[in-house]
């Protein structure tokens, strides 16, 4: 599946975006798989409570699912007016 950042979960990482392989069944799963990689990763997700996700460009909660998933974002909460 792809695997989007955006701000500064994007800057903690260094990429964008990459292609993970992965048997992680929830999302929670996947991030505890990618900030076991290495230090950045862990840095990025250290505090899910300032992380939002979307499952294929809808807006979604750490426990969902991933079958059948083909993109996961991760980014702050956005604020606007």
């Amino acid at each position: 599946m792809d695997v989007l950042y955006f701000a500064w979960v994007r800057e903690r990482i260094g990429l964008p975006r990459e292609r993970v392989q992965t048997d992680a069944a929830t999302v929670a799963d996947l991030v505890a798989e990618l900030a076991a990689r290495e230090d950045r990763y862990a840095a990025a997700f250290a505090d899910l409570s300032a992380l939002r996700v979307a499952l294929d460009q809808e807006l979604s909660g750490f426990d969902a699912p991933l079958a059948g998933v083909r993109e996961v974002a991760f980014f702050p909460p956005m604020t606007g007016g």
